[in-house]
């Protein structure tokens, strides 16, 4: 899918790369000694990759809000849907939908360039209905990673029978905790974004799609921008 910037995870690797490991030790899931910088390029490498992957994840947010995150592969397109919103993004469009007053429009956009990886679109999107995306955990574990005095605790645990590994971070910009799991899914997350408190756990996780995880709302009102076909 559209890109998201150049590749995130390479922003993180070359920046841990240049860090002095130290602090405590771990084991990754093949069991290999981690510092501190391995553990967090290995969790910012896991959610990158992810996201040209197919899976649903289902999450609950604090208050009892749910919303899930679905994407495919082949062909490459993601969604995020919550209680008053979806984003679909897609090689055909950008659609944003929204309920307000209980009334349904979706906003149908051109697509913008693909390259295999979810669309900043969706992102931007998702955090503004005050979502948790994976590009914002790794912008906040590279943030970790540069900060000499944050402290990183590392603890593992299985979420929805996944194994997951998880870490606490505290510093003096706002501390955090979040687990991703052996897929490169996120797993959890409490913290502040954007100056707002999240908390997030996933509920469900699957390596497959339903068929309508990207069909519009029922009843939606559609307004289509996209330059007609000749």
């Amino acid at each position: 899918m559209p890109a998201v910037s150049t590749t995130l995870r390479v922003l993180a690797v070359s920046v841990i790369a240049s860090l002095t490991v130290t602090g405590c030790q771990t084991l990754d899931d093949a069991g290999r000694t981690l510092g501190r910088a391995d553990l967090i390029n290995d969790l910012a490498t896991r959610l990158d990759e992810s996201l040209v992957r197919t899976w649903t994840a289902e999450y609950r947010l604090a208050g009892g809000r749910d919303f899930t995150i679905a994407q495919t592969k082949e062909p490459a397109r993601s969604a995020y849907t919550w209680t008053a919103g979806k984003i679909t993004v897609s090689e055909q469009a950008i659609t944003r939908c929204g309920t307000t007053a209980g009334r349904t429009t979706c906003t149908v956009e051109p697509p913008v360039l693909m390259s295999g990886k979810a669309a900043v679109p969706l992102f931007t999107e998702a955090r503004k209905a005050g979502l948790v995306t994976p590009p914002a955990v790794i912008g906040l574990l590279t943030e970790a990673a540069l900060d000499p005095a944050a402290q990183v605790k590392q603890t593992d645990t299985t979420i929805t029978g996944h194994h997951a590994t998880c870490v606490e971070v505290r510093r003096a910009a706002g501390d955090f905790d979040t687990c991703v799991t052996s897929e490169g899914v996120l797993g959890s997350f409490t913290g502040v974004l954007d100056g707002q408190p999240v908390e997030l756990t996933l509920d469900r996780y699957t390596d497959s799609v339903t068929p309508t995880a990207f069909d519009l709302p029922a009843g939606a009102g559609v307004t289509d921008r996209r330059p007609a076909t000749p």
